[in-house]
C-alpha cells in the first residue's frame, strides 16, 4: 500500500495484512475504524485507526504501511513469498 492510498481510506474500508494470516491461511482482514489523521507540517505522516476481530485494535502508520494491502489477492501472494521492503 502506498501513502496516497492510506490517505484515501474511509471508515469501514477493509484492508488486508500481508504478514499475519488466519487459521485457514487467508490474510487477516482489518477494518478502518475512524477518521484518517494527517499532518499539514509533515505530509509524509499518516495515522489510520484499525480494528481486527472483537478486541484487537491498532493503527496503520507510515512505519507499518508496507505490511498492508488493499486487495486480498496481493496480500496472499506476498504472504506466500517473503516480505520485502517493497510496498504490499
Amino acid at each position: 500500500m502506498l501513502l496516497q492510498d492510506a490517505k484515501k481510506l474511509t471508515t469501514n474500508d477493509t484492508i488486508y495484512h500481508c504478514v499475519n494470516v488466519n487459521a485457514d491461511g487467508s490474510p487477516q482482514r482489518w477494518i478502518v475504524n475512524g477518521k484518517v489523521k494527517t499532518w499539514k507540517r509533515d505530509p509524509d505522516r499518516v495515522q489510520v485507526p484499525l480494528k481486527h476481530g472483537m478486541y484487537s485494535y491498532g493503527y496503520l502508520t507510515e512505519r507499518n504501511i508496507n505490511e498492508f494491502s488493499l486487495s486480498e489477492e496481493k496480500a496472499l501472494n506476498l504472504n506466500t513469498n517473503n516480505i520485502t521492503e517493497e510496498p504490499c
